[in-house]
Parts: C-alpha cells; structure tokens; sequence
C-alpha cells in the first residue's frame, strides 16, 4: 500500500540506532517523507533530539518522537516494545515500518575477543530484531507494513578483526530472508547492505583500499542509505531481496 506525502503522516516507522550516521539520514529521509519516526538510540540521546527538532522546525510540525534502550538488555527491549505499541498513532494505524539498523562495529583480533562481546553482538543484530519483528507483526500486518535490516556487504567474505562482526549480520541476513519467506502475504521483508559509505577512524587505509575495488571508484553517501531503505519500505512488490547500496562493489566478488 503506497501513498503520497500529503496522507502518510498517519505512517510510522521505528529506526533502531536512528541517532547518527546511517540511522539518522534514514530517519530524516522518512520525516521529510511524511511518515512519523520513532527515533530509538541508545546513548545519543542529544543528537536524535536535535534531529528531531530540526525535522520539526523545517516542516513547522513533530515528525517523530524519541525513545531510549539499550537493545541488548531484556527489560529494555520489553519496554521499548511497550512504548511504541502504546504509541497514539501505532495503536490508532498500526506500524508501517521497522528497520533494524541499531549496531556495533569494532575490530578486534579473533584470539583476543571475549565471549561476551560476541554475544552482545548476537544479542544486537539478530536477538533484537527477532524479537522485535515477532512482538510487532500483528501491528505491521495491520498497517501493511514492512521490515527492513540493514545487514552487510561483508557476507562471504573474511574481514581480518571482525569475525564477531560479520557472522553476527550474516545472523540478521539470514533471518530476514527466511522471514521474507515465511510471512509472505502477511509483511514483506528486505535487508540493504551498505558498501563503502562511512569509515571509523580507526579503518580508514583499509576503506581506501575498498575504495580501489569500486568499479565506481567513490564512496556512497548516507543519504543514499536512506534513499534505499525508503525505497524498500514503500515499494509493495519487494520482498526477500538484499539491495547492495556499494558502487558495484559486489561486482568483484
């Protein structure tokens, strides 16, 4: 079900780890869209406020609303679940869109890492967003909605430092494809994997030497994140597809 911008502002999305980069170009894609986004963060609670107010100042009304958990903690994730299905539009229309975005990258060497860190991982890209598909279908069926992950171009490959990394996206990959499947009818459901769009600090020689592999030879940008993920939101006949948003990277594999 598409509709234009005049008569979606009863469309809600929650973008998970929507207070920076990549979560928060989508979430101002989505705003600027007409659709009303629930913001979550988990620590930068000033810059989704900023976010949100800025949204609310070019288009003279409130786009979108925040809310704080960290989504590796049970009692969190339960609230959270609780306050955006008792949310006025959420109760009153259903929800149009969940996008799992929220993560943690880092490198580290695979002697090196503990076992908890890789089960904070798990618990972030694949436990939250199982949970938070299952508790919100019924809502997403209701509105005809749809589930996007933004997972990794990193499937398939060895990435030295990051095996907690990218077998834990795989993780959330994997499930949404299987979700795609399994609730087809019901929620369609997408994944996007950005390539090379935004370094850490501490990877920037290893991103220029991605950058040499692009057949487009630059960088993305995080609006064109945003710009795929409100594509697969609003177009009714995707489902269980991988966008790949990395210049052609995927090209050279």
């Amino acid at each position: 079900m598409n509709r234009g911008v005049e008569d979606v502002q009863d469309r809600v999305v929650l973008i998970t780890g929507a207070g920076q980069r990549l979560g928060a170009a989508t979430a101002t894609r989505m705003m600027a869209e007409g659709w009303h986004v629930l913001v979550h963060v988990r620590s930068s609670v000033v810059e989704a406020q900023q976010l949100l107010d800025e949204a609310e100042r070019q288009h003279g009304e409130s786009r979108g609303s925040l809310l704080v958990a960290d989504l590796t903690k049970d009692d969190d994730l339960d609230r959270l679940i609780d306050e955006v299905k008792n949310h006025p539009l959420v109760k009153a229309n259903g929800l149009g869109g969940l996008v799992h975005n929220a993560s943690f990258y880092s490198q580290g060497a695979f002697e090196e890492l503990n076992l908890e860190t890789y089960r904070s991982l798990n618990r972030l890209h694949m436990e939250a967003p199982f949970h938070l598909t299952q508790s919100f279908l019924p809502d997403l069926e209701r509105a005809g909605g749809s589930v996007v992950a933004v997972v990794d171009t990193s499937w398939g490959r060895a990435w030295e430092g990051l095996a907690h990394y990218t077998s834990s996206k795989a993780g959330l990959r994997q499930l949404m494809l299987n979700l795609a499947g399994e609730l087809a009818g019901r929620v369609r459901v997408n994944c996007l994997a950005p390539g090379a769009i935004m370094a850490a600090d501490w990877e920037a020689e290893h991103f220029a030497k991605v950058l040499e592999k692009v057949p487009l030879g630059r960088s993305g940008q995080a609006e064109d994140i945003a710009s795929g993920v409100h594509f697969l939101l609003t177009n009714g006949t995707i489902t269980g597809n991988v966008l790949h948003v990395d210049g052609g990277w995927t090209l050279n594999e």
